[in-house]
């Protein structure tokens, strides 16, 4: 009898701990208010304390072939400039789940600025790269260079790249190129300019990221094909094409293809005389391809 009520008290208390464990739940989403400023004070720390090849490039200015490395200032490096003393920062306002905005600094480094154009926020970037966590595991890198739209990038990869600039290709007699000249740096960000809260099976939730970046081509986009650049679907003007939705229909007017939602498409609007003006047939002040009232 013993036995048995030994095994009954067993098999109850592991009936309590599973039943616990499903009633607890997946653990909520953290807010961000609480979030940010310990991202943010991980990352300053993180600046403090590491450091990046400078000196290789200051050696030898004109080698693009040199990568970015990230070392401790400890030791033989304890001499060495922190990153903290070296990057520009910039601060991105993200709405929480109540639509109160919420503050994010992201911190950045251009160690070769490059020869070409910037992209703009929504252009399409022909990139290498290296993806760290904060104790200097690599979670992702690319050593032969991609296409990324910037549309579908992580938020903190958007906002960066414009600070960059292309670099230049040379063609060799058996069909491949050379890169070179292309800008080169770093960035440092918050997990709300990462990914978070996701799932990711080799990105652990609420992790500050840094990425080693080089742009080597630019490609303006325009993701509707209405003839008008997508960093130009700005009405507004205030620089960010993805707030612009002119029509009201949930799509953003540099996906669109029928901006004002009137049937007419946006590229038989916007400038069907090929005068280089945009066209207003009702002379209301508003282009024909914003305007769902013009005859």
């Amino acid at each position: 009898m013993k036995h048995f009520s030994h095994v009954s008290t067993v098999l109850l208390l592991l009936s309590l701990v599973l039943c616990c464990k499903k009633d607890s739940g997946p653990e909520p989403v953290r807010e961000l208010q609480k979030q940010a400023p310990k991202d943010d004070e991980a990352l300053v720390s993180y600046l403090q304390s590491h450091f990046y090849n400078y000196e290789d490039f200051e050696n030898d200015p004109d080698n693009h072939k040199i990568k970015i490395t990230i070392d401790s200032i400890s030791d033989k490096n304890a001499d060495k400039i922190s990153l903290w003393d070296q990057i520009d920062s910039k601060t991105i306002d993200l709405n929480d789940k109540n639509d109160n905005k919420v503050s994010h600094k992201m911190y950045f480094l251009v160690v070769k600025e490059g020869v070409g154009e910037s992209p703009s926020l929504v252009d399409s970037t022909f990139v290498t790269y290296t993806g760290t966590f904060l104790n200097k595991n690599v979670f992702d890198s690319r050593e032969l260079p991609l296409w990324f739209d910037l549309t579908d990038v992580i938020r903190g990869f958007r906002e960066f790249l414009p600070e960059l600039k292309a670099g230049d290709h040379t063609l060799n007699n058996d069909g491949t190129y050379d890169l070179d000249n292309y800008g080169q740096g770093m960035f440092f960000i918050p997990s709300a300019l990462g990914y978070y809260a996701q799932n990711l099976l080799s990105i652990p939730k609420y992790s500050p990221l840094v990425f080693s970046v080089a742009l080597h081509k630019v490609n303006p986009a325009d993701h509707d094909n209405d003839g008008i650049l997508s960093i130009n679907e700005d009405p507004d003007g205030d620089g960010n094409p993805f707030n612009d939705d002119t029509d009201k229909d949930r799509i953003p007017n540099y996906r669109d293809s029928d901006d004002d939602g009137d049937g007419t498409l946006t590229k038989k609007e916007y400038d069907s005389d090929g005068d280089g003006i945009l066209d207003d047939n009702d002379n209301d002040g508003i282009p024909d391809y914003l305007d769902q009232d013009n005859t």
